[in-house]
C-alpha cells in the first residue's frame, strides 16, 4: 500500500504530461496550417490593411458603417492601429508598457485629442499583439499558460478547445479542428465570438482574408464587425517612433 501511495504523485505528473502533450500536438498541427515552422518562427512583424464594416443603430434606423483600417504588430510588444473615418482618424498604439490613442480631425489637423490608456487596456493590447505574432506557441515563456479544455463541437466538427490564459482576466478560448488543426472559432473572456474566413498568402504564410467578430450587446442584440484584408505584409521594419508616445505639442 505504501508503495502505491508513493506512486500517486508520479501518476498525477504523468497525467499532466499527457494533457500538455495533447495540447502541444494540437498547437503544432494548427501551426502547420499557417505555414512551415521555420517561417513562422522568423516572423517579426505583420501589417494588415483592409476595411471594417458593421451596422450602427441610429434614431433613423440601422445604418451601414465602413472604415479603412491598418494594423501593425511588431515584436516584442508593439502595435499600431489606424482607423480612418469620414470625420476623424483614430490612432491607437502600444509601445511595450505604454499605450495611447490620438483622434485627429482630418479637415483640420490642429484639432486633436490624445489619451493615455489604462493598465488593463495595455494588458489587452499586449495580449492581442502576442496572439497575432506567435501563432499559438510560446505563451508559457511570456508568463501565461495553456489549459486543455477537451473536446467540443463547432458547426458539427469535432474540435479541441484550448484556453490561452494571458492572466486570469485575459483569456482566448480557441477551438481547433481535431483532424486538420484549422482554427474554427475563438471566444474571448469578454464574450466575443471570432470566426475567420478565406485565405490570403503572404511570405509563405496562410492568413485569413476576413475576420468576423460578434459581440452581444446589453440589450440582447448582436453587433457584428467584419474586417476584410486587402493586403498583408510580413517582416517589414517599423521605426520606434511609429509606436512611441507623440510629443504633446504636436498633432
Amino acid at each position: 500500500m505504501k508503495a502505491f501511495l508513493r506512486l500517486i504523485p508520479v501518476l498525477a505528473l504523468l497525467g499532466c504530461a499527457q494533457v500538455r502533450g495533447d495540447v502541444a500536438a494540437t498547437v503544432a498541427l494548427a501551426r502547420s496550417v499557417y505555414g512551415p515552422e521555420a517561417t513562422l518562427s522568423a516572423v517579426r512583424s505583420v501589417r494588415y490593411v483592409g476595411t471594417a464594416e458593421t451596422t450602427l443603430a441610429t434614431p433613423e434606423g440601422p445604418r451601414p458603417f465602413k472604415a479603412q483600417i491598418e494594423i501593425v504588430f511588431q515584436v516584442p510588444f508593439r502595435q499600431r492601429m489606424v482607423v480612418t473615418l469620414e470625420d476623424r482618424v483614430e490612432v491607437t498604439a502600444l509601445d511595450d508598457y505604454e499605450a495611447w490613442q490620438r483622434v485627429v480631425d482630418p479637415a483640420d489637423p490642429t484639432r486633436w485629442r490624445l489619451t493615455l490608456l489604462e493598465i488593463e487596456q495595455i494588458k489587452r493590447l499586449r495580449a492581442t499583439t502576442w496572439e497575432n505574432l506567435a501563432f499559438h506557441r510560446g505563451l508559457e515563456q511570456r508568463g501565461g499558460r495553456l489549459e486543455d479544455l477537451g473536446d467540443a463541437t463547432v458547426d458539427g466538427v469535432r474540435a479541441h478547445k484550448i484556453a490561452f490564459l494571458h492572466d486570469n482576466q485575459i483569456i482566448f478560448f480557441r477551438y481547433f479542428d481535431r483532424v486538420t488543426g484549422r482554427l474554427l472559432l475563438t471566444e474571448t473572456d469578454q464574450g466575443e465570438r471570432i470566426r475567420e474566413e478565406g485565405e490570403l498568402m503572404a511570405s509563405g504564410i496562410r492568413f485569413s482574408r476576413k475576420v468576423i467578430t460578434t459581440t452581444r450587446l446589453p440589450d440582447g442584440s448582436d453587433r457584428v464587425v467584419a474586417v476584410t484584408f486587402d493586403q498583408i505584409t510580413v517582416n517589414e521594419t517599423f521605426p520606434a517612433t511609429e509606436f512611441s508616445l507623440p510629443p504633446v505639442g504636436r498633432p
